[in-house]
């Protein structure tokens, strides 16, 4: 099995936009500005991972999606390598991101990637939950 990632093409959009949570122009933006990463197994594409910029400039992972078929087989662990490769050679010392705090798998998966928490905010999702935040020296 071979994982490879690379940056989103514009015919990935309907790929990388299947979780429904941001608008596919929003996407298209992230695309075109080379903030959204797409891993492939063997040539067929398994996952992908969006970043953001809280006040324009500390990158968050946003979201990382890898498709039910290949979790457990390294592709989540693939495209945080290259988005943190990619950031060190921009100049950035750390990686943040998040999960409900309702959801103690992918904390787990934070927390084996090598993020620690550093924070929560209380009541922010639907039905009061909160979220808690991690942060990943690069």
């Amino acid at each position: 099995m071979e994982i490879s990632v690379r940056l989103a093409r514009n015919t990935d959009l309907g790929f990388v936009s299947q979780d429904g949570y941001t608008s596919k122009e929003v996407i298209q933006r992230k695309i075109d500005a080379g903030e959204v990463f797409v891993a492939e197994v063997d040539s067929t594409s398994a996952g992908y991972l969006r970043i953001e910029y809280l006040w324009s400039s500390t990158p968050y992972i946003s979201l990382i999606h890898v498709l039910e078929s290949y979790r457990k087989q390294g592709v989540g662990r693939a495209l945080l390598a290259f988005v943190e490769g990619s950031l060190r050679s921009q100049g950035h010392s750390a990686l943040y991101s998040s999960s409900q705090v309702d959801e103690p798998p992918p904390q787990a998966w934070h927390r084996h990637m090598g993020f620690q928490e550093c924070g929560v905010i209380a009541g922010i999702n639907e039905g009061g939950v909160g979220e808690v935040f991690f942060r990943k020296t690069l």
